[in-house]
């Protein structure tokens, strides 16, 4: 059959493991997983209110332009409807954007390691990666400006980053996005904007009035508790939309998802919330590193990279024998780190008990 030569000797995107796998697999009856930074609190308990009392027709398609949840959107963010597209996830964005400007003869442009998502879809596009390493953590926006070319087509900035968890402040943001030629599309994923309380990072819904070249790409997936309905959404200005729509796959969300999102949009308490609870639990994992002089990456999001001084995959392994399921840093690019989604504080202190009894083991702490 005549494949894509791209695809030769591509892998699929590997999920952290699930949790009934994990229990089988080491006859554990609890299981806790802090691999994919889902919010360890839930949603908000008005969506469970909704879906326990929901009578919606399944058998009919959804409403494929997203009326109420683009409507609640473009009122929540002061912005028109016709600046926002849907997507199945932010990964759905994601596509569409690289099959909309992604092909063979261009370029694309982003930190290592960031979300591989864009890599991966930039090379089934047959676009050539461009691949700039981050600097202590961060995004270097002056080597990945230094690196865009007249075939330039995409540029990709994560903030705050995944994985390190750390942002571009936005003087430099700033500086970056004026000094871009227009003819390049910025991407600017902001899926953990929600949990962000550094004031060095401003409000960016202004940029993309500023700029015609710019997306704002955000998610239900990670504070508001909704990773299982699949909602991500963008924001650009309406002619950039009008470019993007046609790629987007029809009824991309569901009825419940949909519905799910409006809802869990508009309890804005909860949202503060679990930002407060998420504070508690990131200094509990500071405070273990600082204990042991584990170099850690100082996180604007619901997870932490830090240093074990040891083999990731290793780690990784021992703490799923003890029932935590986390991310090797070695599967992230960065070996001798593991990345951990904050859980709830018993979580926490929980993981970091059994974490210093596996690095005790291995011979890193004494």
């Amino acid at each position: 059959m005549k494949w894509k030569q791209q695809l030769n000797g591509m892998k699929a995107y590997q999920p952290g493991k699930p949790i009934e796998e994990v229990k089988k697999l080491f006859g554990l009856d609890e299981v806790i997983k802090l691999a994919s930074n889902e919010n360890p609190f839930g949603s908000s308990p008005k969506v469970k209110q909704f879906l326990q009392a929901d009578e919606s027709n399944h058998a009919i398609y959804p409403d494929g332009y997203a009326q109420s949840l683009r409507t609640s959107l473009a009122k929540f963010y002061g912005v028109a409807e016709n600046e926002l597209i849907l997507g199945n996830g932010s990964d759905d964005l994601i596509a569409i954007i690289t099959r909309a400007l992604l092909y063979p003869g261009v370029n694309t442009v982003m930190a290592d390691p960031s979300f591989s998502q864009y890599w991966h879809n930039a090379d089934i596009e047959g676009a050539e990666v461009r691949r700039i390493p981050l600097n202590n953590g961060v995004h270097d926006l002056h080597a990945i400006y230094e690196a865009i070319d007249e075939n330039t087509s995409v540029v990709w900035v994560c903030n705050p980053n995944n994985p390190t968890g750390t942002i571009v402040p936005d003087e430099a943001l700033r500086d970056f996005l004026a000094k871009v030629p227009a003819d390049v599309f910025v991407v600017l994923d902001e899926a953990y904007i929600e949990y962000v309380n550094d004031p060095s990072y401003k409000d960016t819904l202004h940029y993309f009035r500023e700029y015609s070249n710019l997306i704002l790409l955000r998610t239900f997936s990670k504070a508001y508790g909704l990773a299982s309905f699949r909602v991500g959404y963008g924001i650009a200005q309406a002619e950039v939309i009008a470019k993007l729509d046609p790629v987007r796959a029809p009824f991309n969300n569901t009825v419940l998802s949909q519905q799910a999102a409006h809802i869990a949009l508009q309890d804005q308490q909860y949202i503060a919330s679990c930002r407060e609870a998420n504070e508690i639990g990131k200094k509990q994992y500071v405070a273990f590193c600082e204990k042991h002089g584990l170099n850690y990456f100082p996180s604007q999001t619901n997870f932490v990279m830090f240093e074990v001084k040891a083999s990731s995959n290793t780690v990784f392994e021992e703490m799923m024998k003890r029932g935590f399921i986390i991310r090797s840093g070695a599967a992230l690019g960065l070996e001798g780190y593991i990345r951990v989604t904050i859980g709830t504080e018993a979580q926490n202190a929980k993981f970091l008990q059994l974490l210093e009894e596996v690095l005790t083991e291995q011979g890193v702490l004494v």
